[in-house]
């Protein structure tokens, strides 16, 4: 038995209450879907800023009715502290007795403006959400004595570093502002554990994908944006010439890490910052040719034609990948899909989803 599988059968003899922001978003949803499967009490907070209420249905219909009676919702907006104030105090999702003892045990704090190219256009909303909204939300934390505060980071703090992998220890200077929040995320959470005493981990997400990512939007992420425009029969964009690569994480991967950060009781595993990844490269040529094998292997019909090529954008790196030894050793991280396993058990998802779409035409 995996450090993991240790973790989710303790964690299903023993709930505990999780607060997690973002919860309609992406990431957040496979999170709420996974722990109220596990037997957890789960408060979640969003604005709708960029999560879905379809997200929430989606899961409300793939768990049982008595694990989403765990399930408490907050619609809000983290840059009001009150409000995170408010979901903080929302324990008695356990029910009466719990009324009296509302305290949150673990926050997941996935709630932020994503994307590097709408940090570019609008830098004063990203900043407002990921660093205004992220130091409301440790004030909360610290002020309801949480025990451990896990927060989304991102590879994009390694910036202009040019080496590879990516050590935790190693960054170089941010090429956008949406970087440059998640650094200072990074820093603030610091100085709150030596300051204040509060418990935290970092989990550099790179490039995570799977179902409920968004393929819609001018900010859509590139896999359930490609693969939307090859069901579609439409064309597909690559920035650069597709020897661009990154490190793609399936989002199980990221589920398993936040358990792994939240409940650890390793004393040298709390209070650092982990790369969330597989420890791999993809180039962005060779995640085409993935995409189009694997939809065509379902019988979806795909263009034939070559991608386009496109000038590379502002603010991306020309390479990422993750040395995860850190997480293995102290987390006990041990991610369970590659880049096609991950796809493989995505693409149904994202073929459901596009085809439930209203035609354009």
């Amino acid at each position: 038995m995996n450090a993991y599988q240790a973790r989710c059968d303790h964690l299903l003899r023993s709930p505990k209450t999780w607060l997690v922001t973002g919860v309609a978003g992406f990431i957040g949803s496979n999170l709420l879907e996974r722990l109220l499967n596990l037997g957890q009490y789960v408060v979640g907070l969003d604005n709708f800023a960029t999560g879905h209420r379809r997200n929430l249905d989606e899961v409300h219909a793939s768990v049982s009715p008595e694990a989403w009676s765990r399930f408490h919702f907050i619609e809000g907006d983290i840059r009001d502290l009150q409000t995170c104030q408010i979901a903080m105090q929302a324990g008695g999702v356990r029910g009466p007795r719990d009324e009296a003892n509302p305290t949150i045990d673990y926050v997941l704090h996935q709630a932020a403006i994503g994307s590097v190219p709408r940090s570019i256009k609008d830098p004063l909303f990203t900043n407002a959400n990921n660093i205004d909204g992220f130091l409301n939300m440790l004030v909360a934390a610290r002020d309801a004595k949480v025990k451990r505060f896990v927060y989304a980071a991102s590879s994009s703090t390694y910036g202009d570093h040019p080496g590879l992998p990516k050590v935790e220890d190693t960054i170089g200077k941010p090429l956008s502002p949406y970087a440059i929040t998640k650094y200072v995320n990074e820093l603030y959470a610091d100085v709150f554990a030596k300051t204040y005493g509060t418990s935290y981990v970092g989990l550099r997400y790179f490039n995570v994908f799977g179902k409920r990512q968004d393929p819609e939007g001018a900010y859509a992420a590139v896999i359930p944006k490609w693969v939307a425009a090859m069901i579609g029969r439409d064309d597909v964009f690559i920035n650069g010439d597709g020897t661009t690569s990154r490190d793609f994480c399936f989002v199980e991967n990221a589920v398993q890490a936040n358990i792994l950060a939240a409940t650890t009781d390793a004393e040298d595993a709390v209070n650092q910052v982990y790369n969330v990844a597989v420890g791999d490269r993809t180039t962005l040529n060779e995640l085409y040719g993935l995409i189009r094998e694997l939809l065509e292997i379902r019988q979806v019909r795909v263009k034939q034609e070559k991608p386009f090529y496109r000038e590379f954008r502002t603010g991306d790196v020309l390479h990422s990948q993750a040395d995860i030894s850190k997480a293995r050793r102290l987390l006990g991280y041990a991610p369970q899909f590659n880049v096609r396993q991950g796809l493989d058990s995505a693409l149904d998802w994202y073929v459901t989803f596009v085809r439930q779409q209203p035609s354009s035409t």
